[in-house]
């Protein structure tokens, strides 16, 4: 990639140092390296001819201020041209004499892509004029050895239940310093059972045009890796490689190579046209669904970089480089938007970003970069871990990029979280319904204090929309050794995890493979490959979406993420948004991706709707009311409400009904038996029992003496069982008009209704209350 208008030299002297041994070159180990190239003519090509300009030089804009570090008088823009190694006339002669003796063996390649393989290039006997006489094929190489001492700082990249692991570095024996740089090229099936101690690795042919580098990427679609960046061996020295692209065809185990990779003009990016240099020790990602892959920050010095010199120190980089993989579309990229990008794909280095303008915003090397769906249209990215020679990325803040906008802002985290460190590694799975992403990173270094440093073997959880570390207590647990610069992935629902340097206390870490179960949160001794599933292994609830996180089939959230965002193993997350709230970007604008989770019959086993915008968990403060909360509320309150009183009413409706019928009881018994039946039936309907006018007047009252005094129809019982009209006696009545009128009521010539009751509860109530 070219070296971004924002980056940090380091001076001399201030070469990171560390056990993780890509990074180590003391003082005595760089004296044996060369400052110049030209060393290696012979082996690995000649030098330009004196006043010769490379394609490089003309690709750089002498104007660009950026060119010039502020921080040292060295211009790093372009090495120092390496000095000629011999006279260019003896160059030339020596030349003509090594074309004239290959000429006649080579068999000259069809035009167009370069390809490499088994059958890239053969050899013909001198003077046959058939190909059919071709007495060998040159780049026929043997398999890649699946068993090593060590093995660590590959690339790996996990299509379709087969897992690819590329070069690196590994020893064969304990205490092997030298020649550890590899171009082997293997496979780890994850659709079969295995014990970790016998893998299922198989080693394919090692390629012949790849280069042999260490912490580059191999980006994946669904049908092809590629391999990008990384850096050369530096003991023994070797130059860097050229500046390729190299995609490997996974159907047709081809490796093809593209040449002389530039940028193409975009949002929030370089211009169009800067050649894409090497880089390495950058966090790596590639999202096959939306055809594209990251390479974020990492170095350049004399191991990554053509003509470097190695006098001049590494640059550290915060620029972020994006390939649109062929076949592609990409509305981020002028001349893409809706267009699919051709066969070389399309680049873009993008530098200006939002917060990445700031000084908040670091370089910094061996990082990690995760996938979480969700958020925003196409889903965001974050960047945790990592550092420089000087500083690291603490990770209580968490740097977050919206890749529809091509945009980094910033987000806060909650818990107590990890340590610095670099070159941990991390994977990313969903919960069944798409309310929480769990990120789940394993091991790394902290290279503070320089001779003390530490390797880790701790794992962390970082979950989401909530942002809260949990560290995962491993300690009665067989885990593997502390380790740096290993791979991860996932499939199944078990981070698998792959080589890393393990320091000089452990012997030999062979195979070097171990399993995670991250639904128990447990190391175990092998991988269960699960039935079911499609090809990108997703959860079966989230299929019909290809950016889902891959991998996730038959995880389960477990119970020490449950007890921090709530919700049970299937999701149904009750904490839906940062616990330290956002205040811009996706995460103040966005949500997670939903989904209904059922049953093999179909039934409904958790349906959650889309998350509130309020914030919950300690510290965490409100983002706006819960709409959907409070009207689910409100509406219980009032069926509460509405419950109690048809209760009520329904105690009062079965009182007075009793009441209703012993009454008409009573009236039956009195009116068949005895002289004084007309009487007794006049006090049980006194209104009933009466012409019109007869109730007109019982309803008539006066005002006697101040006191209320019922007229002719009023009835008053008297000792002895007898009755006459009131107002005879002259007794007050006060209250008793009350009990007559509900006497009326209750006696008004049918049977009391539950109706009546609900649509009249007090006077009902004053029936029940009197009688």
């Amino acid at each position: 990639m070219a070296i971004p208008p924002s980056r940090n030299v380091a001076g001399p002297g201030c070469r990171r140092k560390s056990i993780f041994t890509e990074i180590a070159l003391d003082d005595d180990v760089r004296n044996e390296i060369p400052t110049d190239w030209s060393d290696f003519n012979v082996s690995w090509g000649f030098p330009p001819i004196a006043g010769e300009t490379s394609e490089s030089d003309n690709d750089e804009d002498e104007s660009d201020p950026y060119l010039r570090s502020p921080t040292t008088s060295i211009d790093c823009r372009q090495p120092p041209t390496p000095t000629t190694a011999f006279p260019n006339a003896t160059r030339l002669i020596f030349l003509a004499l090594l074309l004239a003796l290959i000429s006649p063996v080579l068999h000259a390649p069809s035009p167009g892509i370069a390809e490499f393989g088994a059958k890239a290039l053969t050899l013909r006997r001198r003077g046959s004029s058939s190909i059919d006489e071709d007495i060998g094929l040159l780049a026929a190489r043997d398999d890649s050895p699946t068993t090593v001492c060590t093995r660590w700082a590959h690339q790996s990249a996990l299509v379709n239940g087969t897992l690819y692991i590329y070069g690196g570095q590994a020893t064969q024996k304990q205490g092997q310093v030298n020649d550890t740089w590899n171009n082997n090229f293997l496979t780890l099936d994850l659709k079969n059972n295995w014990p970790v101690g016998t893998p299922s690795l198989k080693g394919l042919p090692q390629p012949s045009g790849p280069p042999a580098v260490a912490l580059g990427t191999l980006w994946h679609s669904y049908d092809s890796l590629f391999l990008y960046g990384g850096m050369s061996s530096w003991k023994p020295p070797v130059p860097p490689p050229s500046n390729s692209l190299w995609e490997y065809q996974i159907k047709s185990s081809k490796w093809i190579e593209h040449k002389n990779p530039k940028t193409s003009a975009g949002n929030n990016s370089e211009p169009s046209g800067v050649a894409i240099q090497r880089a390495a020790e950058g966090a790596s990602l590639s999202i096959p669904e939306l055809g594209k892959g990251w390479y974020f920050g990492g170095h350049q010095d004399g191991y990554t970089t053509v003509g470097w010199s190695q006098s001049i120190d590494r640059i550290y980089l915060k620029s972020f480089v994006e390939y649109t993989f062929p076949g592609y579309s990409n509305d981020g990229v002028q001349g893409l938007a809706g267009k699919a990008a051709g066969s070389d794909g399309a680049w873009r280095n993008i530098t200006q970003a939002g917060v990445q303008n700031t000084a908040g915003f670091t370089e910094r090397a061996d990082g990690l970069l995760v996938f979480v769906p969700g958020f925003g249209k196409d889903g965001i990215l974050l960047a945790l871990a990592g550092g420089t020679n000087a500083t690291f990325t603490q990770m209580n803040v968490i740097d977050v990029y919206d890749i529809s906008n091509s945009t980094w802002y910033k987000q806060a985290t909650s818990g107590p979280s990890p340590k610095m460190r670099v070159n941990p590694c991390a994977v990313a799975v969903s919960a069944a319904d798409g309310s929480s992403t769990n990120i789940y990173m394993h091991g790394g270094q902290n290279l503070i204090p320089e001779l003390d440093q530490t390797l880790y073997d701790d794992t962390w959880i970082l979950t989401i929309p909530s942002f809260t570390w949990i560290k995962i207590d491993t300690s009665s647990q067989s885990a593997p050794p502390p380790r740096v610069g290993h791979t991860c992935n996932v499939w199944d629902g078990q981070m698998v995890v792959v080589g890393g340097y393990v320091g000089n206390d452990t012997s030999c870490d062979s195979p070097g493979i171990y399993v995670f179960n991250l639904s128990e949160n447990k190391w175990q001794p092998q991988f269960t490959a699960l039935t079911g599933g499609n090809d990108q292994n997703q959860q079966p609830s989230q299929e019909k979406n290809g950016v889902a996180l891959a991998g996730s089939y038959g995880y389960q959230v477990p119970k020490a993420v449950q007890s921090v965002i709530g919700g049970n193993e299937k999701g149904f997350a009750t904490v839906t948004a940062p616990a330290q709230s956002a205040s811009e970007g996706p995460l103040a604008t966005g949500k997670p991706i939903i989904y209904t989770v059922t049953a093999p019959n179909g039934a409904v086993v958790t349906q959650t709707g889309s998350p509130s915008s309020s914030s919950a968990g300690s510290g965490g403060g409100s983002k706006g009311p819960n709409i959907a909360a409070i009207v689910i509320g409100v509406v219980a309150g009032l069926l509460a409400v509405l419950a109690a009183y048809l209760g009520f009413c329904t105690w009062i409706y079965r009182r007075q009904l009793a009441l209703y019928k012993n009454h008409v009881a009573m009236s039956q018994r009195i009116a068949t038996g005895g002289p004084n039946a007309a009487e007794k039936a006049g006090f049980l309907f006194p209104a009933s029992s009466r012409d019109s006018s007869e109730r007109s007047a019982w309803k008539n009252a006066s005002s006697v003496g101040g006191s209320t005094q019922v007229g002719s129809g009023r009835y008053n019982s008297v000792p002895g069982g007898s009755t006459r009209p009131g107002g005879a006696s002259g007794a007050p009545v006060g209250g008793n008009s009350t009990a007559n009128s509900s006497t009326e009521d209750l006696m008004a010539g049918q049977e009391p209704s539950f109706l009546g009751v609900v649509l009249s509860p007090r006077k009902s109530l004053r029936v029940v209350n009197r009688d």
